[in-house]
């Protein structure tokens, strides 16, 4: 009898802490990370993404969060290195994310894409465009909410080539993923047409002072437009130093380059510079409510790459929505056949993980302004 008691407490006991259990399961709530530049010279692209990632769930939760549950962030920078974000995305596994928006800069998106993997976590990227991210092959977790740099560089071409009718171009890099990934399409691209000639291809040292001897070179080259793929750091520097030597070469750059932060950089020196970026979707009018939200709360225009992250953010939770779950399966599901209207417009996904219903145009800087004119 004695025995029995044991046996029948015990039991009790078990049943009651996988109750305990579940409830505790039950009530908490869905993480969401949140990974990228948020400090450090490219924290201008990282920062709207966290304030995107905020009111889009700020919004959510207010109407009951996702699956009955409330929806919290977890927050953490990389400062856009590689070395950094392969601790970043272990911080964000060990906090039992979900999903991750982010990153931001393609070599830390790639670094910390295997560690996602491993622990099969999606990553919805507003920015990363380094083509084999989702080419490859190698990262059935990545999607992104921007074109791919193919695309971008594509954009790029035809538009010295074809619009502008240039015949000697000079491609330069910044030997990063991202920046000598887009030069090295744009030097194929241009080769292939054979409507042009590459008087010039090389890269630069991130963080050098004086850039002289490459803009000598660029000079001595009779090129008539430089195509740079990099970040607006090192854009700022070059085209300031090129109009301080005379030097009317037009610039052409990427969305590394398409944002405030360059113009306010490089000042006067900024006016005439091309770049390509996400398509204007100002008239949408959840990219009006977005923008709203955004000075409302923050006080200020939102940076680049904000819009791109509403639509990320917008994205995965209503796969989570429409999985009914948060399995990596099931999301992947939704993700690739559902269409969702954000920011962007209505965008689904391919089976590589590339946003259908994006893409890129020229902007130019016109009266310290970025204007879209292709």
């Amino acid at each position: 009898m004695k025995k029995f008691t044991v046996i029948f407490l015990v039991a009790a006991v078990l049943v009651s802490f996988a109750f305990l259990s579940g409830c505790s399961k039950d009530s908490g709530t869905i993480k969401i990370g949140v990974a990228g530049a948020h400090s450090g010279d490219l924290a201008s692209y990282g920062i709207p993404s966290v304030k995107a990632a905020e009111l889009v769930v700020e919004d959510w939760n207010a109407n009951g969060g996702v699956l009955g549950k409330q929806i919290e962030l977890v927050v953490e920078d990389d400062v856009c290195k590689p070395e950094v974000a392969t601790n970043t995305a272990a911080k964000l596994v060990g906090e039992e994310v979900v999903a991750v928006i982010g990153h931001i800069c393609s070599g830390a998106t790639k670094a910390a894409l295997g560690i996602y993997k491993d622990s099969d976590i999606i990553c919805i990227s507003p920015s990363a465009t380094n083509p084999p991210l989702t080419q490859s092959g190698d990262y059935p977790n990545f999607y992104r909410t921007i074109a791919p740099d193919d695309a971008q560089a594509r954009l790029e071409v035809d538009f010295a080539t074809q619009t502008l009718g240039f015949k000697k171009l000079a491609v330069l890099h910044d030997k990063g993923d991202y920046g000598k990934g887009l030069a090295e399409f744009a030097k194929a691209m241009i080769e292939s047409d054979g409507v042009a000639e590459i008087v010039l291809y090389e890269g630069i040292t991130v963080g050098a002072v004086d850039y002289s001897a490459v803009l000598n070179k660029v000079k001595n080259s009779g090129a008539e437009a430089i195509i740079y793929g990099g970040y607006h750091p090192e854009a700022s520097k070059l085209v300031g130093q090129m109009r301080k030597k005379g030097m009317d070469t037009v610039f052409i750059s990427d969305d590394g380059v398409k944002d405030d932060t360059f113009i306010k950089v490089a000042g006067e020196y900024a006016e005439g510079v091309y770049a390509t970026g996400p398509m204007d979707t100002s008239s949408n009018t959840l990219t009006m409510a977005a923008n709203k939200a955004h000075q409302d709360k923050y006080g200020e225009d939102p940076g680049a790459f904000f819009l791109n992250a509403y639509a990320a953010t917008t994205a995965i939770l209503n796969a989570i929505e429409k999985a009914g779950s948060t399995d990596y399966d099931a999301l992947t599901k939704a993700l690739q056949s559902e269409y969702v209207d954000t920011t962007l417009g209505s965008i689904s996904f391919d089976n590589k993980g590339d946003a259908i219903g994006v893409g890129f145009s020229v902007f130019q800087v016109q009266n310290g302004v970025y204007v879209e004119i292709q």
